[in-house]
């Protein structure tokens, strides 16, 4: 008679969570948070392109507190995406598989991200962007 009591399939109470995982999931997240994002940036364009007054009132909404939370998630994810798909561009070539490898680029992607991401915000609130 077949044991009951363990799982017929592998699922998350079986795996142990690890960095490679979380960062495939993640650059998947980052993937559809690009998407929607883009929605944002699109309604700035054609704000943009109706005027000042509409342009005005665009740049009230994204200079509100949301409004920049949501900007600084979108220009992280578009760094963590960025950063992780060069890390797959790498692996492509069949370097990188190695667990440590893999193990430091899915760190190096998650740290790169943050790093770029605080860059352009500090050249962004420096020069007197989001004002």
């Amino acid at each position: 008679m077949a044991d009951t009591r363990r799982p017929l399939s592998p699922h998350l109470q079986v795996y142990r969570w690890q960095v490679q995982m979380v960062s495939s999931i993640v650059h998947r997240v980052t993937g559809v948070a690009l998407a929607f994002g883009t929605l944002l940036v699109l309604w700035g364009l054609l704000e943009l392109a109706g005027g000042e007054r509409s342009f005005d009132q665009f740049k009230i909404c994204v200079g509100s507190p949301a409004g920049m939370l949501l900007l600084f998630g979108w220009s992280w994810a578009l760094f963590y995406h960025l950063c992780n798909g060069i890390r797959h561009l790498i692996q492509d070539t069949g370097a990188g598989y190695e667990i440590p490898q893999f193990v430091r680029s899915s760190w190096l992607a998650v740290i790169g991200s943050v790093v770029l991401t605080v860059l352009v915000w500090a050249y962004v609130l420096m020069a007197g962007g989001a004002a």
